[in-house]
């Protein structure tokens, strides 16, 4: 079950009231408690009535409701509804201060993090260089900035509730290792998972960076509202990101969105690094970009972004090199949309985010290639996305393990 702003129905569980349907009482408790609680989490501000109305359950059983969840501490009074006819009427909300969660972004470069509060508002965040000399000094840098984000916020580590970590490559579902991870030394090593786990010390999910950056943009981002979404990451690497009804889409073993393994045409499907990284990863990722610029002759101490400095600034040799990553990105959006039929793709990454010179191609060149149509977009979350898909993800850890913590004690 997902807490994300995707889902738009009254929850994962079903109501049942109490008044109407015999059953053990303990149970029907904890189910109608755990249905107002999604409700207040996903509507509130909320009076009893409008809970009522969302969730389909008597105001017998909602006040009853809502009386165990304000006794647990998971949802507290936030003042009186505001005009209309009649009497005003009590509105609530989630506790603030229920719960903690840390959501955290490792990347090539910077490790960003933030620590919320269980509503999702951020109390303290940091971002650092990363230190990538290897698996272990990643790790132990994790670890520092966790812990230091909860001294910034002014709490101690046990009262975090969740962690949700995001970083490059496929998190298979029960196992303990992540693979094609190629741009963090040592991340693919046996174990790692419980590594970082033994380093943070609370309860630590885990997904790939670009599922994450998806996420973001699904609950804080151009997503909101969308049920149907794919997010394009084009930077240090390629990759993608599945959000259908809300929910990301991981696939069988993790890998749903791998796209850097796409064969796509004017690309060598053949080379070793091909093979090692995918097709797509190696001619349209931030090396790819400064790949083509040498191969145009263009000389000098070059990374991708200097290469659309130049393009933008009007260098011929630099502007052809863009067209080209263009047009190989409106194949990689042309072959998504044959498969998922996204309403949206979004572009993300330090490539795909140079929207005044990469939009109009793809969007041109990707209604050329297909049937299909998809409103092609740039993150407005920018380097941001991950770190709010992340803490999406943790938020949702914590609810379930708060509300699981009530129930059990109830």
């Amino acid at each position: 079950m997902s807490w994300s702003d995707g889902d738009r129905r009254s929850g994962g569980t079903t109501a049942i009231d109490a008044t109407s349907v015999a059953g053990t009482p303990s149970l029907l408790r904890a189910i109608n408690e755990r249905t107002v609680l999604e409700c207040v989490r996903r509507v509130g501000p909320i009076s009893r009535a409008q809970l009522a109305r969302e969730t389909a359950l008597s105001k017998p059983t909602v006040s009853q409701a809502l009386a165990g969840l304000q006794q647990a501490g998971l949802v507290r009074e936030a003042g009186r509804s505001k005009g209309g006819k009649g009497p005003t009427a009590i509105l609530y909300q989630l506790n603030p201060r229920a719960g903690w969660v840390v959501g955290i972004d490792i990347g090539r470069r910077f490790v960003r993090a933030a620590i919320a509060d269980v509503t999702g508002g951020f109390v303290a965040r940091r971002d650092e260089r990363a230190r990538v000399r290897s698996a272990a000094t990643l790790i132990a840098q994790v670890g520092e900035v966790a812990h230091g984000l909860a001294a910034d916020a002014g709490i101690r580590w046990r009262q975090v509730t969740a962690a949700a970590v995001g970083s490059p490559g496929v998190f298979h579902p029960g196992q303990r290792e992540v693979s094609l991870a190629h741009s963090l030394p040592g991340w693919g090593r046996d174990g790692i998972v419980e590594l970082v786990r033994r380093e943070l010390g609370t309860k630590t999910v885990f997904e790939n960076d670009v599922n994450l950056a998806a996420l973001g943009e699904a609950t804080h981002g151009l997503g909101r509202g969308v049920d149907h979404l794919a997010y394009l990451h084009l930077g240090t690497g390629v990759g993608l990101g599945i959000v259908v009804h809300g929910e990301l889409y991981r696939g069988a073993g993790g890998g749903a969105g791998e796209v850097a393994y796409l064969p796509l045409a004017g690309t060598d499907v053949e080379g070793p690094d091909s093979r090692r990284r995918g097709p797509l990863d190696v001619w349209a990722s931030a090396d790819g970009v400064v790949r083509a610029a040498r191969d145009e002759g263009i000389t000098g101490s070059l990374t991708a972004a200097k290469v659309f400095a130049a393009a933008a600034a009007g260098d011929e040799r630099a502007g052809r090199v863009v067209a080209a990553e263009a047009e190989r990105i409106a194949l990689a959006v042309a072959a998504v949309s044959a498969v998922l039929d996204p309403e949206l793709v979004i572009l993300g990454g330090g490539i795909g985010m140079n929207a005044e010179l990469l939009l109009d191609h793809v969007r041109g060149r990707a209604a050329e290639l297909s049937p299909f149509r998809p409103r092609i977009e740039v993150s407005v979350l920018r380097e941001e996305a991950t770190l709010y898909g992340s803490v999406a993800l943790a938020l949702t850890a914590a609810h379930e393990l708060l509300f699981d913590r009530t129930a059990a004690t109830g």
